[in-house]
């Protein structure tokens, strides 16, 4: 559905909003309706690129029979869309050169753990990386993950194909999305906005932020920082 062009101002809705904290002061709300409006805009825009991204054209096939090995044991790429009609695979950094997986990664993950069954009612779910199976499930045991399903990418093909194992060796983490439509699959869309396109003094991130934890960051005063990340451990 598109979004209409004649929406009421942001600014005319925040002025409608009529919420109230104990104490406020006149200068407080006068800031915090302008930030509201802000807040409106940004909803709207985050809706007109998701638009934009349901209408992209058919991305490209995927021609080649990319094999991993699963909890359950040998999959084809086909059998990741667990009989769904779109697929979201994951790569995770966690190649066999790491000794431990990728913090950040981790924690977004230890998130989405939590989501998995509910995003699973709508699309598939997969996580990939290029460590064995054995070390992934073992990895996940001790996190206490649930619901994620994680696959081996032991031959690297996937991973090197769809931005997730560089030339110059090492990992990266990805984020594509494919579909299955009369019979043939294609990639449908993939996060693209790395180190060439971040602002200055800003990680590289997409938009929207996968990760939970810096959404809820961005709404207090410290915001996110520039020199906190997550561990595995504390």
């Amino acid at each position: 559905m598109s979004i209409s062009h004649s929406l009421t101002p942001a600014a005319e809705l925040a002025s409608r909003n009529g919420v109230r904290y104990p104490n406020e002061s006149a200068a407080y709300r006068q800031a915090r309706d302008a930030l509201l409006a802000e807040e409106i805009e940004l909803r709207r825009h985050i809706e007109r690129v998701a638009e934009q991204r349901r209408a992209l054209p058919p991305g490209g096939e995927v021609a080649k029979d990319y094999r991993f090995d699963s909890e359950d044991g040998p999959v084809s790429f086909a059998d990741l869309f667990s009989g769904k009609q779109t697929l979201v695979v994951y790569n995770y950094m966690f190649g066999p050169e790491r000794e431990r997986p990728c913090p950040m990664c981790t924690s977004l993950l230890s998130a989405w753990d939590g989501e998995a069954r509910d995003v699973e009612q709508r699309v598939a779910l997969a996580v990939v990386a290029r460590s064995s199976i054995e070390r992934l499930v073992a990895f996940k045991k001790e996190r206490g993950w649930q619901a994620l399903k994680l696959y081996s990418d032991t031959s690297g093909a996937f991973s090197r194909d769809y931005h997730a194992w560089p030339p110059e060796g090492g990992d990266d983490a990805a984020f594509n999305v494919f579909t299955r439509r009369d019979g043939t699959i294609r990639h449908f869309w993939g996060g693209e906005m790395g180190f060439v396109t971040a602002d200055p003094g800003q990680d590289p991130r997409g938009a929207p932020d996968l990760m939970p934890i810096w959404t809820i960051l961005d709404c207090t005063p410290e915001g996110r920082g520039s020199d906190w990340y997550p561990k595995l451990n504390y």
